[in-house]
């Protein structure tokens, strides 16, 4: 294993730690704290071909008795038959409470096996060992788990925080350009919400050559806000940004746009409204646009603020008649903004036609 382990505390209850480095996927049972059980790895025929042998292997050198489920690629496959198939297969190979189950892929297949350990015996270990860029910088930590419901995206979940994290930098050399493309956008995001030196960096040099770095970065913040809010009952909410309407994209496309690329163009949009509205104090959609654009990432969609707001209607931050939108200020600041459901298509229409 070449190269040094980054290590970023999670100081939730109970906390954990993410680890973030090269070959921790093939060195994986030595850096799990856990005492040797049974482990359920839950993987996709995508990754399966790629690491499910080398991960199994590991563990089992680590002395973890070792069972695998592998389910069918793509954001389509998110939704309750599956996660039934998940839970059929945990209780024929007799998992327990003291068992853990391993979540070795995309944020798709973290968010399946961490609900499905959620909700198994009413909650079992799980670890995430991602293999995308978004999910290493996003979605394997803080513990939402979600599957995706015929009216929306994410729509049955639970929290339920790892047991430990994962990033193996390595797989990032394995990712399609679209794919690695999916995390930049979660990682753009976050220089949007906190970091305008994060952002910058997107701006001007390419992901790839220091990615750790980058992912590090985007940990960092999330596990703070996460520590502060673990429930999403405020703060956390504005890790949201470009989620509404990209969230509205996704659910449009019959899930063929992936999350990356849907979150950017809702990002990209909801920036447009709020400088047209007059929200932001300083230009700041011409920045985030090229800076998307940059990283491989689309600004626009064809769908329109009737279709995309009508799929919003379903979105988990609407409240009664109201619904909560990340608004970004300028590059490093952003605001949740409470506003009635009916204004959505104006809104929207805004970030359109901007």
């Amino acid at each position: 294993m070449s190269g040094s382990i980054q290590t970023i505390p999670v100081r939730t209850a109970p906390p954990y730690t993410v680890s973030i480095g090269s070959g921790l996927l093939c060195r994986c049972g030595e850096y799990l704290k856990m005492p040797t059980c049974r482990v359920a790895i839950v993987t996709d025929s995508t990754v399966e071909k790629l690491y499910l042998e080398t991960v199994g292997e590991s563990l089992r050198r680590a002395g973890f008795s070792v069972c695998s489920y592998v389910f069918p690629a793509g954001e389509a496959h998110k939704n309750l038959t599956t996660l039934s198939a998940i839970l059929e297969f945990l209780a024929r190979e007799h998992l327990t409470r003291t068992d853990c189950v391993a979540a070795l892929g995309g944020g798709v297949t973290g968010d399946m096996a961490g609900f499905a350990a959620a909700v198994y015996l009413r909650g079992i270990r799980y670890i995430q060992l991602p293999t995308t860029l978004l999910s290493a910088v996003d979605s394997s930590v803080g513990g939402k788990t979600a599957i995706d419901l015929c009216a929306g995206k994410n729509l049955a979940g639970a929290f339920l925080q790892p047991a430990a994290v994962l990033c193996d930098t390595d797989c990032l050399a394995s990712l399609p350009a679209a794919v690695f493309a999916d995390g930049a956008a979660e990682a753009i995001k976050t220089g949007v919400l906190c970091d305008e030196t994060l952002f910058s960096l997107f701006e001007t040099d390419c992901l790839a050559a220091d990615a750790a770095k980058v992912i590090a970065r985007c940990v960092s913040y999330k596990a703070g806000v996460v520590e502060r809010d673990e429930k999403e009952q405020g703060e956390r909410r504005l890790l949201n940004l470009g989620h509404t309407v990209g969230h509205a994209i996704e659910t449009c496309s019959g899930y063929t746009i992936p999350h990356g690329h849907a979150v950017a163009a809702g990002l990209a949009i909801i920036a447009r409204a709020a400088e047209a509205l007059g929200w932001t104090t300083e230009p700041i959609a011409g920045r985030i646009a090229a800076c998307l654009a940059k990283n491989g990432l689309p600004t626009g969609t064809d769908f329109s603020a009737k279709d995309l707001s009508e799929a919003a209607a379903a979105d988990k931050k609407r409240t009664g008649g109201d619904i909560t939108l990340v608004i970004p200020r300028r590059i490093g600041q952003c605001e949740l903004k409470r506003l009635p459901l009916t204004d959505l298509p104006a809104i929207i229409a805004a970030g359109l036609e901007a």
